[in-house]
């Protein structure tokens, strides 16, 4: 596992955008934590190159951890489904020598956290 942390302060509109490092490998985890941003922050984070969703949420008060994971499909591109009508299949996000986006909203005026981007390389 490697783990890059991304320090993440918002403008005085409560906005902010960062970047990981080049990153290649399957996310294990996201942690955020929390240092100052205000209650209600939301976050959208993706990866920079494809625009794939990593983690979304919105009106986060505390620290957390998120174990993110994508639907897989057939070759066909048929959802996988444990069973018919079931529950998606989902695997780990991977990136191959591309960047975490997070971006963030209504986190208040100069306010700071920290994201732990865990990859199983």
């Amino acid at each position: 596992m490697r783990r890059y942390i991304v320090p993440v302060t918002t403008a005085a509109d409560g906005t902010a955008t960062a970047y990981s490092p080049g990153i290649s490998g399957k996310i294990h985890s996201i942690h955020y934590v929390k240092t100052d941003f205000a209650d209600g922050v939301d976050f959208t984070i993706t990866a920079e190159t494809t625009g794939e969703n990593i983690w979304t949420e919105a009106n986060v008060n505390a620290a957390a951890v998120r174990y993110p994971r994508a639907s897989t499909h057939s070759q066909a591109g048929v959802a996988s489904l444990y069973a018919s009508g079931g529950t998606a299949v989902q695997a780990p996000i991977g990136l191959g020598a591309d960047r975490v986006k997070i971006v963030l909203a209504q986190g208040g005026n100069a306010k700071s956290g920290v994201f732990h981007i865990v990859v199983d390389r």
